[in-house]
């Protein structure tokens, strides 16, 4: 049955989780470098241009307003120099240099006024400038400088005051930003992978265990074995939705076996109902014939004992004492032969309906035994069982008892040879067959068909012996059909085996 499910099932939850849970991080970790690699260097050059408008506004403002030359100001200028790693200078009319914080001013000074005239040819060679921003008031550009060969983004213009102003910032560091964040990015993703796997690996295990228990529930409550019950993990009763569902299905497990048990026993009530009573006329008169035939011989030695210690045929006390045994004694199988015709009545006309449960018939077999101790050790019977796991059937547990106490008090009554008695339970399919086996002489074929009618007897001599009145394999075939269930005999070169089969689910 599990490889049955393993076919269908070809990827398990816990699998499916795991996969799509590495499909989003990776999936989620590609996205960021891709957002990374397109945009993140578009959003550095749009500050750094923030920046650099704010440096050339800043020195505008502050030759405008006389703060230009104040100590105050020159570090305030150097802190955002220092800050977004930015150079500038600044020249007046006569290209004197007013303020720079570069490391060589002059060079500035040459590009400054190589931008002013256009004459890029002296300084740099063919121009490597692109425009990206002019007006009346100052100039954006992006230049590659030849000498460093490294690309910078430029400020510069004239600003209110007449000086001449110059801020750039390189943009390897940028690129070398976005370069390092992407690294970064994918060295944390990597880190995020294994970390996340882990964890997911616990977390979907934690999921799935409870819901391939309550799916192990629901395999063993489709075969109708409703003895698996769902355990929480947890200490606390229903902290969870899957914790709800098992008590659920706990509830619906015991619902479904009481349901089952009460059709079971419904069902076989119908079937005994119609098959009884297109019997019952032919049953009665059969009955009251057999019942004449076997109390005939009894009554007639009663009668004749008693008579003959009425007339005081024999004054002998031993002969009256043997006299009174007999009368007791056919007066004992009387009784006796009464009591099952009462019961083999009572199941043959349908007024003793089997009541159907489920009970573990390997523990009833070995109770059985115990209690038949005594009765084992009077005949010196060997009796062999193996050990036999706990095996659950649907039937009547009162008459199951019977019909072993008949197979075996049998099994005794006719036990020969090496004086062994073997007890066997075989399951196929859906089903148990339970089987006694006794050494001695075997059935003659031509009483095998007959042995399950009422008072019919094998060896005659033999069955008054031990007091048997040959109603106990009619009361097992009552019984056994009154579970609708097989029962049979076989015999062997050693002996003779009884069986029945009850079912497992």
């Amino acid at each position: 049955m599990e490889n049955d499910n393993e076919k269908k099932v070809r990827l398990s939850l816990r699998t499916e989780l795991n996969i799509l849970f590495l499909f989003v991080m990776v999936g989620m970790i590609l996205f960021l470098v891709i957002i990374n690699q397109f945009f993140l260097e578009r959003v550095y050059m749009s500050h750094q241009l923030d920046v650099v408008r704010k440096a050339y506004r800043s020195i505008d403002a502050a030759s405008t307003d006389g703060s230009f030359t104040t100590d105050e100001y020159d570090i305030e200028l150097q802190s955002i120099c220092d800050t977004y790693g930015i150079e500038l200078i600044v020249l007046d009319a006569d290209s004197q240099m007013i303020k720079s914080s570069s490391s060589d001013a002059d060079y500035m000074a040459r590009i400054l006024w190589d931008n002013l005239v256009g004459d890029s040819l002296l300084i740099n060679g063919d121009s490597g400038r692109r425009i990206i921003e002019k007006n009346n008031y100052y100039t954006i550009q992006i230049e590659n400088d030849k000498r460093l060969n490294t690309e910078y983004l430029e400020i510069w213009g004239v600003i209110e005051s007449g000086y001449i102003v110059m801020v750039r910032s390189a943009l390897a560091g940028i690129r070398e930003s976005v370069g390092i964040s992407n690294r970064f990015m994918l060295y944390v993703g990597i880190v995020a992978i294994v970390i996340g796997s882990i964890s997911i690996l616990y977390l979907s295990n934690r999921i799935t265990k409870p819901i391939l228990q309550l799916s192990k529930i629901s395999e063993e409550m489709k075969n109708l074995n409703f003895e698996v019950k769902y355990q929480s993990n947890n200490n606390k009763k229903n902290t969870n939705e899957i914790d709800i569902l098992g008590d659920n299905i706990n509830e619906l497990s015991e619902t479904l076996e009481t349901t089952i048990k009460e059709l079971k026993t419904a069902n076989n009530e119908l079937k005994q109902d119609i098959a009884h009573k297109e019997q019952i006329d032919e049953m009665r008169r059969e009955f009251l014939s057999n019942v004449s035939h076997e109390l005939k011989t009894p009554i007639a030695l009663i009668q004749g004992y008693a008579e003959g210690l009425e007339e005081g045929i024999s004054d002998d006390p031993e002969s009256m004492a043997f006299y009174c045994d007999v009368i007791r004694d056919e007066a004992s199988k009387m009784d006796t032969l009464v009591k099952k015709l009462l019961t083999l009545n009572q199941l043959e006309f349908g007024n003793d309906v089997a009541q159907m449960e489920r009970f573990d018939i390997t523990e009833t077999i070995k109770n059985y035994i115990k209690s038949a101790d005594i009765l084992t050790k009077q005949k010196n019977a060997k009796v062999q069982m193996a050990d036999y796991p706990s095996i659950y059937v649907w039937a009547d547990e009162f008459k199951t008892e019977e019909v072993l106490m008949n197979y075996y008090s049998n099994a005794l009554n006719h036990l020969d040879g090496d004086c062994i008695v073997e007890i066997k339970l075989i399951q196929h399919d859906d089903k148990v067959r339970i089987s006694i086996f006794n050494t001695g002489e075997p059935i003659p074929e031509d009483s095998i068909d007959h042995i399950w009618e009422k008072f019919y007897k094998v060896d005659k001599a033999r069955t008054r012996e031990y007091g048997g009145s040959g109603v106990g394999l009619s009361i097992v075939k009552a019984i056994m059909e009154s579970m609708h269930q097989e029962y049979g005999v076989k015999n062997y070169d050693n002996g003779v085996e009884f069986w029945f089969e009850l079912e497992t689910r």
